[in-house]
């Protein structure tokens, strides 16, 4: 499936990069085309007593901790409860009003593909950013529905927990679930389930990772650089010895704060993270260029090597120009140096461009919206977040029209590829970490009486550990495996398709007929009480549906 209009061009990318605004010292308020047709062919350091001020309480999690005589990694310590959770900070401080000053860039929606005969493929690069979860549930717990423009449905699917099994020896299983839609008359909903082989924390790689922190004007408010300073806090508290990491600042000038350190100073680490301070503009440009240069000095060969950009996105890009920074970001990325966007704050925030940086970086984009995220992000999904098992991923869904009259796939907008690029390597694609879980959903009309396959799903991609062969596998899924009842599906099937209608309902998609009461029915349902994030799921529908109703009064 051609959708021809899928992510950024590199001409649009441009103009969004050049129109940012630079930062003050204060706060500033404020169709999809036809389907075509496509056949498958087989810089100083710190100074001891400085005077940048900025300091957060420093952890007191003990920096020598072991479980079972192995250094304790952050998984095992939240899993184990030898760490405390860090206090949720207070609600206050948790998000700022939004206002129309974010920027958001709507790709649009995938129509139904109506002739399979002439578009039986769907094809897409994997995408496990969540991003676009956190900024909605910032918007709502500030009692403000989230801009549907930055409403991106696989981000939603993604942010949950899938349950895949994860029992396999290959880097990769795919898996399949296919039910009665409770939202369409007459349609069936198709899960393709991606699931990656995780690592042992023995197995894991050692990282050099760069920070690149805005320490402009604009960051002063308690959800940016102060959550940002305790974020980087829970990292160090569990890097290991040989790890590295550095911390380079950009705001009126740049500078680098900490040169590449090893994980066991984690005193003088933290010491340079307390010294942080917001004021002045922004030159992303520049502090981008010498974020990379400390990238290269600390680089660690056969391990991760990554540059992390902690922002609001409310930037411009000083004197260096935009062709310039997109071309060193995927210069960089052949070089082994990846990036990963870390979004915070809200009000002058820019999801567009911290989205598109990740995606050039060969990288993810997460938003942080209060320290439970940044719990999740450094802890839970620590090892997944750094160490990617594979690159250039590509999903390509075939679809038979004997057996499926119409389809149409839930989200994936900006990944879409071209169905004859699908075996092209040189096309950029989606990045997958270890452990990682991709969730597709497609809605299907089914032929009466059809039989054989529905769907066969082509997996291909770049195994990262061994030495970027291109690897591609097939995986069939039969019409006799669809589910004759909703609810006969699992129970995590049943939720993730109220998430994705959710999902739907906030972009005002025309295919989203059901109400928010409904969703909630169907969420309520099958939400897993142990789940916190299931959990708090319902209270957001819950939010805004009470706003819904706010307006329509």
């Amino acid at each position: 499936m051609d959708r021809h209009a899928s992510a950024l061009p590199i001409s649009v990318l441009l103009s969004v990069v050049l129109v940012f605004g630079a930062c003050s010292d204060t706060e500033d308020s404020a169709t999809k085309p036809d389907s075509s047709s496509a056949d498958l062919t087989p810089i100083s350091p710190i100074v001891p007593g400085g005077t940048i001020p900025g300091a957060l309480p420093s952890s007191v999690i003990p920096s020598n901790q072991t479980v079972d005589g192995a250094p304790l990694v952050m998984e095992d310590a939240y899993l184990s409860g030898d760490i405390a959770p860090s206090a949720p900070m207070p609600k206050g401080d948790q998000e700022e009003a939004p206002t129309d000053n974010s920027t958001f860039e709507d790709y649009g929606f995938n129509e139904f593909v109506t002739d399979v005969s002439a578009d039986r493929l769907s094809t897409f690069g994997l995408d496990v950013d969540t991003g676009s979860y956190t900024v909605m549930r910032a918007w709502l717990n500030d009692n403000r529905l989230p801009d549907k423009a930055g409403v991106r449905t696989e981000e939603y699917l993604n942010y949950f927990n899938a349950n895949y099994p994860d029992d396999f020896e290959e880097a990769f299983k795919v898996t399949f679930e296919a039910a009665p839609s409770p939202f369409g008359q007459g349609l069936h909903m198709l899960r393709v389930g991606l699931q990656a082989r995780g690592v042992k924390p023995s197995e894991r790689k050692r990282a050099n990772l760069v920070f690149l922190v805005d320490v402009s004007g604009s960051m002063s408010a308690a959800n940016k650089l102060p959550l940002v300073q305790s974020s980087l806090k829970l990292l160090t508290e569990v890097m290991a010895e040989d790890d590295r990491i550095a911390l380079v600042t950009y705001a009126g000038h740049t500078s680098v704060v900490l040169p590449s350190t090893s994980g066991d100073k984690k005193t003088e680490i933290k010491a340079a993270i307390d010294q942080l301070s917001s004021g002045g503009g922004t030159s992303m440009g520049s502090g981008m260029a010498l974020a990379y240069e400390e990238a290269e000095k600390g680089f660690i060969t056969g391990g991760i090597n990554r540059v992390l950009v902690c922002s609001d996105g409310d930037a411009n890009i000083g004197a260096t120009s935009s062709e310039d920074i997109l071309s060193t970001i995927e210069a960089k990325v052949d070089q082994g140096i990846t990036m990963t966007t870390l979004g915070f704050g809200m009000g002058n925030y820019n999801d567009t461009m911290m989205e598109q940086l990740s995606n050039k970086g060969n990288g993810n984009y997460f938003y942080l919206d209060g320290e439970a995220e940044a719990r999740r992000l450094f802890g839970e999904r620590l090892f997944s977040t750094l160490q990617a098992v594979a690159k250039d991923a590509k999903l390509q869904v075939e679809f038979d029209p004997g057996v499926v009259k119409r389809y149409r796939l839930l989200g994936y907008e900006n990944r879409d590829i071209a169905d004859d690029d699908f075996r092209n390597d040189r096309v950029d694609a989606g990045e997958i970490g270890a452990g990682h879980s991709v969730t597709a959903l497609y809605e299907v009309e089914l032929v009466d009486g059809g039989s054989g396959a529905l769907a066969t799903a082509r997996l291909r991609y770049k195994d990262l550990a061994n030495k970027e062969t291109v690897v591609e596998k097939s995986f069939p899924f039969q019409r006799d495996q669809v589910k004759t009842d909703l609810s006969a599906a699992s129970t995590k099937f049943r939720f993730l398709l109220s998430v994705a209608e959710f999902a739907e309902h906030l972009r005002h998609h025309l295919y989203s007929e059901h109400d928010l009461d409904e969703i909630l029915t169907l969420a309520r349902a099958n939400a897993d009480e142990q789940d916190e994030r299931e959990q708090e799921f319902l209270e957001l529908i819950a939010k805004a549906n009470t706003l819904e109703q706010g307006q329509q009064d």
